[in-house]
């Protein structure tokens, strides 16, 4: 501690109030997203620093927290946190925190957007007007949305909003998910097995954290059983689908196309991933959360959950809330 002031890490960009709070109560230190923090700092900051804010690019493994033994919350600009070893955090007693719930709508919207696009091809039909084909005949049809069935896997917050907003639509919602959702299927979603939903489904949308249970466990198996008409969309992570498979399915008609949001590497190099030349593919660069007002209410939660946990109060949100230090972090300073 410096001036009587804990030390902190910020590894995002912060609009001009939030970054004023921070310096009225911390030692702030910049580091660039993507970087190895331990690495940027000089040993002396480093030994340091109580706190992070940062991304899904922010590197937080066992090195990072055997190295920066100080360390007591590290706060993500995101809901997922596969940047983070949170065992390695739990046993080295430092809060881990999130921001879920601020971004479901948006994601959701994004989602519908994409069972849109896909099934009504508009981004196709944009093509066919900006390349001067609708002066040659007429456009290709597409697809109506009223009726078609939607498989859900994964009926968390998201996947609920997802649901409103298809059935609005006239969609037949069903999902899976580990445990049953009484209160969904109280309104009319149906349950259905995982396999069940990838072979009877019009449209799979993946609604799964990235985990070491779900990572590529969405593969050639799952997408042989699909009908060919079928459409898969992702707005989760990358990683929990088996990305050469669904290549493979695309280019082969085992599924008539898919809407992607999140790929395995991003960004996606359009000259290196066969995806950026299939036309029956939608893909969108990370957008889920990319609205003015979701993008603003995430950075604060992330922030404030930084700010709690230091001055020893409960954060918003908290991925490990087992860590049981909190009000005696002053103490501990």
């Amino acid at each position: 501690m410096q001036n009587g002031k804990q030390a902190v890490v910020v590894s995002v960009n912060l609009p001009a109030d939030l970054q004023g709070a921070l310096q009225e109560r911390f030692e702030v230190h910049p580091v660039a997203p993507g970087e190895r923090i331990e690495k940027a700092l000089a040993p002396d900051v480093a030994a340091r620093i109580r706190g992070v804010v940062g991304t899904v690019r922010t590197p937080l493994d066992q090195a990072f927290f055997q190295s920066m033994p100080a360390v007591r919350v590290v706060s993500n600009f995101a809901v997922g946190y596969d940047n983070i070893d949170v065992k390695a955090a739990t046993a080295a007693n430092v809060v881990v925190c999130n921001t879920p719930g601020v971004l479901d709508a948006a994601v959701a919207d994004l989602t519908l957007g994409l069972i849109l696009c896909t099934g009504r091809n508009l981004v196709g039909l944009d093509r066919f007007v900006r390349d001067g084909r609708w002066a040659k005949g007429a456009a290709p049809l597409s697809y109506d949305l009223m009726g078609k069935s939607l498989g859900l896997l994964g009926m968390g917050r998201i996947g609920r909003m997802v649901a409103e907003r298809a059935r609005a639509f006239g969609m037949k919602v069903f999902y899976h998910n580990r445990n049953r959702q009484a209160a969904a299927e109280a309104t009319g979603i149906g349950y259905l097995e995982r396999d069940e939903l990838f072979r009877t489904c019009d449209f799979v949308s993946v609604h799964v954290p990235l985990t070491d249970a779900t990572r590529n466990s969405i593969g050639a198996r799952e997408f042989g059983m699909m009908k060919p008409s079928a459409i898969f969309i992702n707005t989760s992570r990358g990683a929990v689908v088996d990305e050469p498979a669904m290549i493979e399915a695309l280019k082969n008609g085992t599924i008539a196309g898919a809407g992607l949001d999140v790929f395995v590497k991003e960004p996606l190099d359009p000259a290196a991933s066969a995806l950026a030349g299939m036309d029956n593919v939608t893909l969108l660069p990370h957008v889920g959360s990319a609205t003015h007002e979701t993008r603003r209410a995430m950075i604060d939660l992330a922030v404030h959950n930084l700010i709690d946990v230091l001055e020893g109060a409960r954060p918003g949100a908290a991925v490990n809330p087992e860590v049981d230090h909190y009000g005696t972090l002053k103490e501990r300073a």
